[in-house]
């Protein structure tokens, strides 16, 4: 099986999110049936039907986060050679050539991306246009609205 890359931040976060589910939720929701059953008739009482369905949502997220944590290949980013080439991992500020804004990103894994925090997938048509390139490299990145151009002012391993 193809393992993923991930990096050691997001292995953290999905661990951290793991525990909780075993250690908080998943008693918590085992209590609310117990309770839920105490009451009565099960086919017409809505708590219990609330709780199995929280069980399950709690179940299938283990089940997922579990398999994503074992085919993936954890990098820790500070352990990089900073050669200033973009690799995956690396946190690259990116200036628009056409007048644009200064924009940085930091490259993971597609179950890490938000690019609201500045988490770009590494498979995103930006990141594929700039693995392997270097500071100062000009980057033309293929867009629906048609072919931008960006330069690489800093790559970081952080």
């Amino acid at each position: 099986m193809k393992r993923t890359p991930m990096t050691l931040r997001g292995a953290e976060r999905l661990r951290a999110e793991l525990k909780k589910l075993k250690s908080t939720d998943r008693p918590n929701v085992i209590k609310a049936i117990a309770e839920a059953r105490a009451h009565g008739d099960l086919s017409e009482n809505a708590e219990y039907h609330a709780a199995r369905d929280q069980q399950s949502f709690i179940e299938g997220r283990i089940n997922d986060i579990e398999n994503r944590l074992g085919n993936c290949e954890v990098i820790d980013v500070t352990t990089l050679t900073a050669s200033g080439r973009v690799v995956f991992g690396s946190t690259v500020e990116l200036e628009g050539q056409e007048g644009g804004a200064a924009v940085r990103y930091q490259l993971v894994g597609d179950d890490e991306a938000d690019i609201k925090q500045g988490l770009l997938s590494v498979s995103s048509p930006i990141a594929r246009a700039l693995i392997g390139r270097s500071e100062g490299d000009v980057v033309d990145v293929a867009t629906p609205g048609g072919t931008r151009s960006y330069e690489i002012v800093s790559v970081r391993y952080v």
